[in-house]
């Protein structure tokens, strides 16, 4: 890891995520109740970043599913870009408040070297479809309720003890960044994906 990486890892252990998260929440009851403490709907309330240093990444991740659209998606497609992947589920709480962040960031960075998936473990394509729609989500997310292969595929990297969970991929698929909860603030995520980016 980069001095710079170190710096801002340690400014995002500092970091305040009640803040962030209040200041872009939708008045809905689930992240009222996130936003309040109150453990309902979803399983983390809080966040963690997990910086992995490029000598322990370890082999890339390989897998693949079909979106909400029936398209087909594949790690493949993406080696040489950063992947930011984001495990949710539409009734998760957090996972509301932190799409916005996401998106956010996916505009910024999706000409600069980097792409996001979703990935939805408890849903049906409608239902993610009217996700996307209410929080003005426009990347892909696979559908994996049925078969679970993806997050099967990430379990070695981040064991899906909390949702959401968002894993960062450097260029060449391999696990990079875990965050553990909601993702915190689009500066903080802004910054993880432009370093990553800048990786040769």
């Amino acid at each position: 890891m980069t001095s710079r990486m170190k710096k801002t890892f340690a400014s995002i252990m500092v970091a305040g995520v009640a803040l962030a998260l209040s200041a872009c929440a939708p008045a809905d009851p689930a992240t009222e109740q996130f936003l309040n403490g109150e453990n309902s709907g979803y399983i983390s309330d809080t966040y963690q970043v997990v910086p992995i240093d490029e000598a322990d990444r370890g082999e890339p991740i390989v897998f693949e599913g079909e979106t909400e659209y029936g398209d087909a998606l594949a790690s493949e497609d993406l080696l040489g870009e950063v992947v930011v992947v984001n495990f949710w589920y539409a009734a998760c709480g957090p996972c509301r408040v932190e799409a916005p962040i996401l998106e956010e960031i996916y505009q910024e960075y999706k000409d600069a070297g980097a792409t996001f998936v979703g990935v939805n473990t408890s849903d049906l394509a409608d239902t993610a479809i009217s996700f996307a729609d209410t929080y003005g989500v426009t990347y892909p997310s696979i559908m994996d309720v049925k078969s679970g292969e993806v997050e099967l595929a990430f379990a070695a990297a981040a064991p899906m003890t909390a949702t959401p969970t968002t894993i960062i991929l450097d260029k060449q698929g391999r696990a990079a960044v875990r965050i553990i909860g909601a993702v915190p603030e689009a500066s903080i995520l802004g910054t993880l994906v432009r370093e990553l980016t800048e990786e040769s």
